[in-house]
């Protein structure tokens, strides 16, 4: 991450003159930009930001099925459309001291009919010790540790986003310790993912997820970590990480008949975990503990990026009420990304290759994509630009309306999109 550039944390004295203060990062589940200041006090003050993504996308084959890994054929579900895909808008700020900081997103994802309020509030006590509580991603994965939106394309990659965890309510630390570009972040939550679920439906399980990575050649790695050089590196900037989750997660509803509403967790043909008969036939699985470990990289040099990172997942502790063939599942994959700018600042090429593969004894495939993309900045900030992104993949283990991917496609993504952050 940047520990120093993330413009939500930025501390502005109440008097506006400059310091050489080092702002502490938020560590937000969704970070704002710079924004417009509209008002400052001896009590506060409050910014707007905000992030708007308007995207055009075709799946194809138009129709298709796969068989799934008990031989059942599905159906795929490819999408054809344009979209204000997503809005985010932040209020943010400082209330009474410059170390207590606020952040209110509105954020609505219209592809998915989603609408929700987000707060985060903390305390900035000390560059190695900053405490927060509100909504935040589970530090599983480097993506979900402040650097959207700055990635190659607007949304995650295949095994990115098969293998994460998600956002939910919960108290987090995190900060600089030890050696300078050595920082941390650890948090609890209330389970997986709190998105769409309300209070009665959750357990009385808690969600775990821990981060350390090392910055050791320039001790940042650009604005919020982000998932390229815009910012043009003279030197090399490096970065070393290790990430872990684990949670004991039920599917949230009633009863068998009911389509549950844990979404987050999919096998690797792309089937919902908590779906009747997800695992053998006629079987409801109840309860399940998803573990998940990252190791990730990442060098930056001269307008060129190349990011990658390993995840191993298990699935373990089932309870079922009835018997199931396997007691865990053990799946791997990996994601290699590089771009670099023939323009630069202005033009940007991509390319990316992500793998995810099942577990074999239990009948499950390998699955992998291919990806190259272009990113045209044409208002002279990386906060403004034009992506344009073609996808081969092959029998998709990832589901859903947000990202690029149609559970068990096996065939070619294009997509185009104009996005603003301000």
């Amino acid at each position: 991450m940047a520990p120093t550039t993330n413009p939500l944390t930025v501390p502005v004295p109440a008097s506006g003159a400059n310091t050489d203060q080092e702002p502490d990062p938020m560590w937000g589940s969704m970070e704002a930009g710079e924004g417009f200041l509209v008002g400052r006090t001896k009590l506060g003050e409050l910014s707007i930001s905000a992030y708007a993504l308007v995207r055009y996308i075709n799946q194809l084959p138009a129709g298709q099925t796969y068989l799934d890994h008990l031989g059942r054929e599905r159906n795929v579900d490819p999408r054809h459309d344009i979209w204000a895909h997503r809005l985010m808008i932040h209020l943010k700020g400082w209330l009474w001291s410059e170390k207590l900081r606020y952040q209110i997103t509105l954020w609505g994802l219209n592809t998915t009919d989603q609408d929700a309020t987000f707060g985060v509030i903390g305390y900035q006590f000390h560059k190695a010790f900053n405490l927060y509580g509100g909504l935040n991603g589970l530090p599983g994965s480097r993506s979900l540790q402040g650097s959207h939106p700055f990635w190659l394309g607007h949304d995650r990659v295949m095994a990115d986003e098969f293998f994460r965890p998600y956002f939910t309510h919960g108290v987090w630390a995190s900060g600089e310790v030890l050696l300078p570009g050595l920082w941390y972040q650890v948090m609890v939550g209330d389970s997986l993912s709190s998105l769409g679920i309300n209070a009665t439906q959750i357990t009385r399980n808690f969600a775990y997820a821990a981060s350390v990575w090392w910055m050791p050649t320039t001790y940042e790695f650009g604005p919020n970590g982000s998932f390229d050089d815009y910012e043009w590196h003279e030197e090399p900037a490096t970065r070393f990480g290790i990430s872990g989750t684990t949670s004991k997660e039920n599917r949230f509803a009633d009863n068998a008949t009911s389509i549950p509403e844990n979404t987050t967790i999919r096998l690797a043909d792309a089937v919902n975990l908590f779906e009747f008969g997800s695992l053998a036939e006629g079987v409801q699985l109840e309860d399940a503990r998803y573990s998940m470990m990252s190791v990730d990289a990442g060098v930056k040099y001269k307008g060129v990026f190349i990011g990658a990172s390993y995840f191993a997942r298990l699935l373990s502790e089932f309870v079922a009420d009835g018997p199931l063939p396997v007691e865990r599942l053990i799946d791997t994959g990996f994601y290699l990304q590089a771009s670099f700018y023939p323009l630069k600042q202005k033009l940007q090429l991509y390319a990316v290759t992500s793998w995810v593969f099942g577990d074999k004894d239990a009948g499950f495939q390998t699955q992998h994509e291919y990806l190259g993309g272009a990113n045209w900045f044409f208002g002279n900030t990386r906060n403004l630009r034009m992506n344009a992104q073609v996808i081969r993949v092959d029998r998709s283990p990832v589901s859903s309306n947000f990202g690029y991917y149609a559970g068990g496609q096996d065939g070619v993504t294009t997509s185009l999109a104009v996005s603003v952050l301000f």
